[in-house]
């Protein structure tokens, strides 16, 4: 049975603003040796899964930067959504295509924004997670051993009942409070939730006609289409009738055949700068920087200025982001309010900043 494998790129990563952008979002950004997240996303899985079996799934804005930091992987299997609908959509096209292609395939999904340093056991539980699916009815996902009680997780509780590392899903639970981060940690029985899921394509097309009837009647129109002329109007027209939904709320957490296999490799997916922090050594006064800084009397504080000398004395706990058009200065602990700017943003209309 062939195997394929769902990237899902389509984000933007507003967190990281102004380095992030519509056009050049934080999957294209180049944290680590001078390859993007995007790219060692791929780079990750070559030895399992084809290049002409890899389906990256975009929008409009990214297809052109993906097709140059991807040159490998076909034009044809980068699909740009007409707009954005949450994963569930994403997924169900995605599917759509490669049953088209191969009839009943074997699909990892995979995100595009995770650091994931131990290679090995990494492709390990991905393998385990396509032998199960292959040979049995269930959607498989990869959970990752809680090392802290972090808040910014969703988290699988499992079986622990079971000796095998591939367990039965009792509940997921969404980004919890502190208190329950630390109780599901304690327990023993929850993992972090990666985001990586493994199926057969009429699985996963029967758990959506279960439990998602609007979007299996939507993939049924993009199937019959898929290789058409007509592709791309159908696909809007559909794609403007679909709600905005996740695969784990639309899927994943009212299905009964849902399984779990324990990834024993380190895991980090980037959300904002705290967690690119872990990544950076900070001088003696934990202070995290990029380019050519000056700092006296400066503590615990995140500076990225490539593009020209920075001077900075006697703040701290201070962010600042120096990009070629934008500049953001904030008090650390204001990190969160990156929001606001995007919303004023676009209230003023100054979209080329975005």
């Amino acid at each position: 049975m062939e195997k394929f494998a769902i990237i899902l790129a389509g984000g933007v990563g507003y967190n990281f603003w102004p380095r992030s952008r519509e056009k050049r979002p934080k999957h294209l950004l180049k944290f680590f040796d001078n390859k993007s997240l995007l790219q060692l996303t791929l780079e990750r899985i070559s030895d399992i899964f084809p290049k002409e079996n890899v389906y990256i799934i975009t929008n409009r804005l990214q297809k052109m930067a993906i097709k140059e930091q991807l040159p490998e992987i076909p034009v044809e299997n980068i699909i740009d959504e007409p707009f954005a609908k949450k994963t569930a959509a994403s997924i169900a096209l995605a599917n759509a295509i490669i049953e088209k292609r191969a009839g009943e395939a074997v699909t990892t999904v995979l995100p595009c924004d995770h650091v994931i340093n131990d290679n090995e056991n990494y492709k390990k539980a991905l393998l385990e997670s396509l032998e199960y699916a292959e040979h049995h009815y269930g959607l498989v996902t990869i959970g990752i051993k809680p090392t802290f009680p972090a808040v910014d997780y969703g988290y699988i509780q499992f079986d622990e009942t079971e000796v095998s590392n591939l367990h039965k899903v009792l509940t997921f639970a969404e980004k919890p409070t502190e208190g329950t981060a630390e109780r599901f940690v304690e327990s023993g029985d929850f993992l972090w939730n990666s985001g990586i899921f493994t199926w057969r394509t009429g699985v996963i097309k029967n758990e959506i006609k279960t439990h998602m009837t609007d979007l299996y009647h939507a993939s049924d129109e993009i199937f019959e289409v898929v290789g058409e002329p007509e592709f791309d109007t159908v696909l809007t027209s559909v794609y403007s009738r679909l709600k905005s939904t996740s695969i784990d709320y639309g899927i994943l957490e009212s299905s009964e055949h849902v399984f779990v296999v324990e990834g024993l490799f380190d895991w980090t997916d980037i959300d904002d700068l705290d967690d690119l922090k872990q990544f950076i050594k900070p001088d003696n006064e934990n202070n995290f920087y990029e380019g050519n800084v000056y700092l006296d009397k400066v503590k615990d504080s995140y500076i990225y200025a490539p593009n020209k000398y920075t001077a900075i004395i006697g703040l701290e706990n201070i962010t600042l982001v120096d990009t070629q058009d934008a500049l953001l200065v904030c008090h650390s602990d204001k990190i969160d309010n990156i929001g606001l700017i995007i919303d004023h943003l676009r209230l003023n209309d100054k979209k080329h900043l975005l």
